[in-house]
């Protein structure tokens, strides 16, 4: 079987060893590669999947609006949202997905997050997107530098969300970071966790992102960004493969 990630950067990614462990344990033959592409090569990878090429694809920043355009379907919360972050060959057509939701409610579970708390979302974008489908009708706030990209998410979902203002904290909420701020070293405005009850960081870099180091100095319940990218990974694979995934070898090639 071949797979792809897609996606402008991917030299950082983790995916191609996530998934090598994932085909090795359930004893798949198979490929998976980084391809760092242009919206064009979206399309191009959709069209392979049609010709029976490439058997399935992740998308990542910052395609995945342009993913659920290139697919021929759309499925559950992907067609809600418009963004996708799987993609999956099927009888000559392509399905669009998102495992980022599910991912969202997995690791909350999985790694202890506080489910009475407020939640104070970070970002605009389709990062975001997965987190407001995955914590609709809990209490929501959502934060960005912009108040009108605030608007035209919430309402595009129809979701109950309070616009907050952009870097003040919200006392007692989980964190949910859906921006890139820590990838290359960055931290989050200041504040922002000193009041907080958890934090989600979807950001990850090759060292525990500011964000999760104060965290976890701090002893606040942490899901970092190689548990979402993990948690999304196996939905992934079951999608492709019919199989579930071995975590724990997952889990320790994400970390290695």
């Amino acid at each position: 079987m071949r797979f792809a990630l897609l996606g402008d950067p991917v030299a950082h990614s983790r995916s191609p060893a996530i998934q090598a462990a994932a085909l090795r344990s359930a004893g798949i033959e198979g490929r998976y590669e980084a391809r760092q592409v242009d919206a064009s090569g979206v399309h191009r990878a959709c069209a392979e999947m049609r010709a029976g090429h490439l058997d399935g694809a992740n998308v990542t920043m910052p395609h995945k609006h342009e993913a659920a355009a290139a697919a021929d379907r759309l499925i559950g919360p992907a067609l809600r949202g418009m963004a996708v972050n799987t993609l999956v060959a099927s009888d000559g057509e392509v399905e669009g997905h998102t495992t980022d939701v599910p991912a969202v409610v997995d690791i909350w579970a999985r790694c202890g997050l506080p489910l009475d708390a407020p939640v104070l979302i970070l970002g605009s974008g389709g990062a975001a997107t997965a987190a407001l489908l995955a914590l609709e009708g809990r209490d929501l706030a959502i934060s960005a530098r912009s108040v009108e990209a605030i608007t035209t998410l919430v309402d595009s979902l129809d979701i109950d969300a309070n616009p907050h203002p952009w870097g003040r904290p919200l006392d007692g909420a989980v964190v949910v970071n859906a921006t890139p701020i820590g990838m290359e070293g960055e931290s989050l405005p200041d504040g922002v966790l000193a009041v907080a009850s958890g934090l989600l960081d979807m950001a990850y870099g090759p060292d525990p992102t500011p964000a999760v180091a104060l965290a976890l100095t701090a002893g606040t319940p942490v899901a970092d960004g190689l548990d979402m990218l993990v948690a999304q990974a196996a939905r992934s694979f079951t999608l492709w493969t019919g199989c579930s995934p071995d975590l724990e070898a997952m889990q320790a090639a994400a970390r290695r």
